[in-house]
């Protein structure tokens, strides 16, 4: 019996383990980029403003991630404020505190950027007063005519596994729920699956005379190895954004289509869009999961445009790629 009661010392042991690290407080993330990877940025950054700001312009970069987070957080966060000092187009607060995102604050800002936010990035699940109060201030802001733009891992957010009686669920194509729809419809869709970092993606630019498409142009189609996302069916559409670049599927092999267990039957995955948002404007990019995407000078000058899209100085035209939708 001996043996019995050392397995049990070990269970019990390894819960009260458990419960100890499951009290704790989350660890700060880390805010400090990779030297190396900061070279080689500033190195690729663009040179110069796509368009002359038409004022002073200020974005807030929101650096918070309450679900998975990305080692290149910090790079992203870093690019904005960089660009924007290099290429004059703005200047950029960095913040890792989603209490920032409040009314008062936000009045000093002309667009914020999501660098990779995941889960509920706003929320604090101990106040709900203060979680609305963010949510508001973050639609508010939008609609009434300021910019927000996004990479990567800000899709990661507001969403979740379908349940059914039987719990989670993920037997059909659209396993995952948005939690937020309004924030779901505006960021124009949200994650549902990834090819893995080091998967090849040819990007196609689905609108090589659109503005922010003009880093593109008579270039070599661009290449990039990264983790690249699907979006759920039920909330990406091209009825509810314009897409500026796509995963060229027709180049995929069939052997790395049928790594999706519920591909798209139209073969649509978008990579970039913008859209309208009330009187505001949202750029989004979906690259940006390693630090190579960020030494890209093609994507950089595509990243430069469509916040200068979301400030309200790069004009460009915002309606859905398909008219008459619902969506």
């Amino acid at each position: 019996m001996r043996w019995k009661s050392w397995i049990l010392f070990l269970l019990i042991g390894a819960c009260a383990g458990a419960a100890a690290v499951a009290g704790q407080e989350p660890k700060p993330q880390n805010q400090t980029p990779n030297p190396a990877h900061v070279e080689a940025m500033i190195a690729a950054l663009p040179a110069a403003a796509a368009v002359k700001p038409k004022q002073p312009r200020k974005v807030l970069v929101l650096a918070k991630a309450a679900g998975y987070v990305h080692a290149t957080i910090p790079l992203a966060a870093r690019t904005v404020e960089e660009m924007g000092k290099k290429t004059g187009a703005w200047s950029a607060t960095i913040t890792y505190d989603p209490a920032d995102i409040n009314e008062q604050n936000l009045k000093q800002y002309d667009a914020i950027f999501l660098a990779s936010t995941t889960g509920h990035f706003l929320d604090d699940p101990n106040d709900a007063a203060a979680t609305a109060s963010r949510r508001k201030a973050l639609l508010d802001f939008v609609r009434g005519g300021k910019g927000l733009a996004a990479i990567h891992a800000a899709s990661d957010s507001y969403h979740e596994t379908a349940k059914t009686d039987g719990g989670p669920s993920k037997t059909g194509p659209d396993f995952e729920v948005g939690t937020w729809p309004e924030f779901n419809r505006m960021i124009g869709g949200f994650f549902k699956w990834h090819w893995n970092d080091g998967q090849l993606i040819h990007v196609k630019v689905d609108e090589p005379d659109h503005p922010l498409n003009a880093p593109f142009k008579g270039k070599p189609q661009m290449q990039i190895v990264d983790e690249t996302y699907t979006f759920g069916r039920n909330v990406y559409s091209r009825q509810n954004v314009r897409v500026l670049t796509s995963v060229d599927y027709d180049k995929m092999s069939a052997e790395d289509k049928a790594k999706e267990r519920f591909p798209r039957a139209d073969g649509d995955y978008a990579l970039s869009w913008i859209r309208r948002e009330g009187k505001g404007r949202v750029f989004y990019e979906a690259h940006g999961h390693n630090d190579k995407a960020y030494a890209n000078t093609t994507l950089l000058e595509h990243v430069l445009r469509g916040t200068q899209y979301a400030l309200g100085d790069l004009p460009a035209d915002d309606s859905p790629s398909v008219k008459g939708g619902t969506k």
